[in-house]
């Protein structure tokens, strides 16, 4: 028997040098929950090991994990206080996002990317990620400005990366639009082109208070049963000025992965979302699965189908206790 691959599985150097992917800190992002306030910490039930940190304490992790070799932040704010149909809160006076993004930059400069999610569903009272009229129906459009306008601020707070999660058609252009009027051309977008309406944002929703309060958001986010049309979408986010694309969540959407690392040359996100993170954790905890050899092994499957980077709450602890070098 001439042919055995066998040969180049048989040692642990082997199947290194033969391997398809590999997994290190470079590829890896971290999301961030961000609270009002100093000294505010709370953690989140159904995500264990992630926690809600006001900017000080928030500095205090970026920190410690840069010193782990994370180098990029994805943040998300859970504000307190009155919310508005227009979600303003987003984008008027000096935003939560925006504190948080000039604290960073203070401490690291470019040492840290800094990515901030735009969406207004924290911000409003409908709880949805655009404007809400008399029907109860998301409003496209009207939208648009607005969600410009908090990739604005937090542009002039020193973002890195803009991350539109809304799936508002059009909002790439908009927020493109904005930023090059206003001096910001170098901000790069980082779009979440293809983001299923989705089971597994449960724990998301828990940790940012994002819930819708009535209806869901099928109106507006792609069909899982339509992994082309989600495909046509981050496409013409591409042509609408998209510097990176993301596919949202990551597990159940390999193909989608796979179908779009095959048509644009653009880096390429995946989101290992929260459902994701806790599914794995309740997993572990009940002695079902090894959990580093599932982290790893999920996240090599999200890189082996095209992902070129990974949003993923396991980041941290990945690193910390070894489980990728």
């Amino acid at each position: 028997m001439r042919v055995r691959p066998r040969r180049l599985r048989r040692t642990a150097v082997l199947r290194d040098l033969a391997a398809e992917v590999r997994l290190s800190a470079a590829e890896l992002i971290q999301p961030h929950f961000v609270l009002p306030g100093e000294g505010a910490r709370q953690s989140i039930d159904a995500m264990p090991g992630i926690e809600r940190q006001s900017v000080d304490l928030l500095v205090e992790q970026v920190k410690a994990d840069l010193d782990l070799g994370i180098r990029a932040v994805l943040l998300f704010g859970v504000p307190s206080g009155e919310k508005h149909p227009d979600g303003r809160g987003a984008f008027e006076g000096t935003p939560l996002v925006a504190r948080a993004v000039s604290a960073l930059r203070e401490a690291f400069d470019d040492r840290v990317c800094v990515v901030t999610d735009v969406c207004l569903c924290a911000y409003t009272q409908s709880g949805h990620c655009g404007v809400v009229d008399a029907r109860g129906e998301v409003v496209n459009d009207a939208t648009l400005p607005l969600l410009a306008r908090m990739a604005l601020a937090h542009a002039r707070a020193g973002a890195h990366v803009v991350a539109p999660s809304d799936m508002m058609d059009g909002r790439v252009g908009a927020i493109r639009d904005l930023l090059d009027a206003e001096g910001y051309s170098e901000t790069a977008i980082l779009s979440y082109a293809a983001k299923f309406a989705s089971a597994y944002y449960g724990p998301f929703r828990e940790a940012a208070g994002s819930a819708p309060g009535k209806g869901d958001r099928k109106g507006y986010q792609a069909d899982p049963r339509d992994g082309r049309g989600a495909v046509r979408d981050a496409l013409l986010d591409e042509e609408e000025g998209a510097d990176m694309l993301m596919v949202k969540p990551a597990l159940a959407y390999l193909d989608v992965i796979a179908h779009l690392r095959a048509q644009t040359d653009l880096p390429l996100a995946c989101y290992n979302v929260s459902g994701e993170y806790s599914m794995v954790k309740a997993a572990a905890r009940d002695g079902l699965v090894d959990e580093a050899s599932l982290v790893v092994e999920n996240l090599v499957a999200m890189r082996r189908a095209g992902a070129d980077l990974l949003i993923t709450y396991h980041a941290r602890e990945a690193l910390r206790a070894g489980w990728i070098s």
